[in-house]
């Protein structure tokens, strides 16, 4: 190409003048800014002279149309048939037609006329666009009312995408002038009356809200230790539906003898199996108050949940205790078990369960002087019954001291044995807090539990010093927790005497699991919460609330009854663990926070 004079090509679909020779042009663009291109990045319209202050006559595009429907020629045969002669501001005008693109379209460096079918399939499509366009904003002038129609319900159903995390975007919400977040849309569909009670948190997490389906295999058959002569306790909350943990302690002349019944999931569910890979995939059992979503098929629990069939399948932990709560010797093995289920406040009054609780006394004393904490901050239960909203604290039996500790010492024993047999293992590890908190009550725990640093999985073997333990697994929940699960799995290869897993293989389901349980833990939290919540605004409250925490003129207060914490103004100064009277006032559902006064 050879261009000597001020030559108008179109560049980036700007008008331009151009001038050089060779592949090489030099452009003078609008606002007087200089470029240096190559030729064949500009669409050339006229050799010049040309300006930039182009001016284009009116014309005759309709005639020109009519005259060539369906023929192709070039941007200087158009500009004649349309202007009646060919100059840059004519050339200009033809480029621009075929830009538009109803009668005319832009094809390489020529133009196509388009046939009347495409025309008028062009400006049918143009009319249908126009009418829904027309349509979206009457939609959103009607929702803006808050007063949306039947006709609306795409318009809503897109929102309601936006809440349950199924879309990042939304053109409603941006129409509306909010911010395009799920809070927003949740709160927006609160506001029309289209959600009043949803729980969007699970889904928005991307977590299943069905049980697998998928089929069990049956026991398989192998030889366990007949142990129903010998009682066995699972002790939970009641309406507790998936018992895997049962106990039982009696005094020996060494000290203790303590059975820890687990249930036998890992004789079903083997290393890679479809029922193992779905268990990974979800991390732990769902528990929402409307009910729980198990990482296994429900039939798993029919089967192996402990005390749910007269006779049931164990793993079996027997360990030996020093009075002093020093574990002797384990013995770790499949078992025939015969559990009778109690709830805590039930066990109280079993005198069978004396000896558990001297030894879980014992356990607990050796693990604080060993640097472990006690924090017993007050929990509730929230669950949804049929419409009604049950908010249900927990009391504090000591009878689940007496679990807990049996649980421990079951996961204190399985890591010593994993450790002693150079067994691949998910130990569980905590760095020592960051400080050490002085004083007492429920505003002590509080700010120990802060300092807490979060506790991890590890292929290898650390202390867990919030516990106050060298060593710590967690075994006593394989139907709840899927790396529980995957320690039965090593445990029974090795005493089967099989392969395990390796230690890679080990960390990728570690990393698996742990990504998914932090989702679990969030969308049980936002759901309690959810709910929590609900309950305030359909019933309100006043009731009592324990100050944990002081931040300027403000107090954090643990609403014992209701398992909620509310940041309050404080009218007169107030000591740590002073209890008061707090009113509730208002809750904003979708950003899940709530407004409480002193009283």
């Amino acid at each position: 190409m050879f261009v000597n004079r001020q030559a108008l090509v179109i560049y980036r679909g700007r008008p331009a003048l151009a001038k050089g020779e060779g592949d090489r042009l030099e452009l003078a663009l609008a606002g007087g800014e200089k470029r240096r291109v190559r030729s064949k990045d500009v669409l050339f319209l006229h050799p010049g002279p040309a300006r930039l202050d182009l001016k284009v006559p009116e014309g005759e595009a309709e005639a020109a149309w009519e005259l060539l429907q369906g023929q192709t020629v070039s941007l200087r045969e158009l500009a004649e048939l349309v202007y009646g002669a060919y100059t840059p501001e004519t050339a200009y005008g033809a480029y621009l037609l075929a830009q538009e693109g109803e009668r005319f379209v832009l094809e390489g460096e020529g133009v196509r006329a388009r046939t009347p079918e495409e025309l008028r399939a062009l400006q049918e499509a143009k009319r249908q666009k126009e009418a829904r366009e027309r349509a979206f904003q009457e939609g959103i002038a009607r929702i803006r009312e808050g007063k949306p129609r039947e006709e609306d319900r795409p318009l809503l159903l897109e929102v309601e995408a936006l809440a349950l995390g199924e879309r990042r975007e939304s053109r409603v919400l941006k129409a509306l002038g909010g911010p395009e977040t799920p809070e927003a849309a949740h709160a927006l569909l609160l506001r029309l009356g289209v959600w009043r009670r949803e729980n969007p948190h699970p889904r928005r997490l991307g977590l299943p809200l069905a049980p697998p389906d998928l089929p069990l295999p049956p026991l398989p058959e192998e030889a366990r230790e007949d142990l129903t002569h010998l009682p066995a306790f699972a002790i939970d909350d009641e309406g507790s539906q998936d018992p895997d943990d049962a106990v039982y302690a009696e005094r020996v002349e060494e000290g203790f003898r303590l059975l820890v019944h687990v249930a036998d999931v890992a004789a079903m569910v083997a290393p890679g199996s479809p029922l193992d890979q779905e268990a990974m995939r979800r991390g732990a059992n769902l528990y929402l108050p409307e009910g729980t979503v198990p990482m296994l098929p429900p039939g798993a629990t029919e089967a192996l949940g402990l005390g749910l069939r007269e006779v049931s399948p164990a793993l079996t932990f027997e360990l030996w205790v020093s009075p002093e709560g020093e574990v002797l010797e384990e013995r770790v093995y499949p078992s025939w078990v015969r559990v009778e289920r109690l709830t805590y406040g039930e066990a109280l009054g079993v005198s069978a369960l004396k000896p558990l609780k001297e030894l879980a006394q014992a356990f607990l004393r050796k693990r604080l002087a060993q640097g472990g904490l006690d924090i017993a901050l007050p929990e509730v239960k929230v669950r949804l019954e049929g419409e009604a909203i049950r908010i249900t604290p927990l009391p504090p039996y000591e009878s689940r001291l007496w679990v807990r500790e049996a649980m421990l010492l079951a996961g204190y024993a399985a890591a010593h044995l994993a450790l002693r047999e150079g067994l691949p293992f998910p130990f569980a590890t905590q760095e020592a807090p960051s400080r050490k908190v002085e004083g007492e009550g429920l505003a002590a725990m509080w700010e120990q539990r802060k300092a807490l640093k979060r506790a991890q999985l590890k292929a290898v073997p650390a202390p867990h010093r919030g516990l106050g333990l060298p060593l710590y697994a967690q075994v006593t929940s394989p139907l709840r927790r899927y790396l529980d699960l995957v320690a039965h799995q090593q445990l029974r290869a090795w005493l089967r005497g099989e392969k395990p897993l390796s230690q890679g293989a080990l960390l990728e389901r570690v990393g698996a699991a742990e990504a998914v349980a932090d989702l679990v833990r969030e969308a049980e939290r936002k759901s309690k919460l959810h709910w929590t919540l609900l309950y305030l605004l359909e019933q309100g409250y006043e009731g009592p609330g324990v100050l944990v925490e002081r931040r300027g003129g403000q107090g954090v207060f643990l609403l014992t009854e209701l398992g909620l914490t509310a940041q309050v103004a404080l009218s007169q100064p107030l000591p740590l663990n002073a209890e008061a009277r707090l009113r509730f006032l208002e809750a904003d559902l979708a950003n899940l926070e709530a407004r409480f006064a002193l009283v």
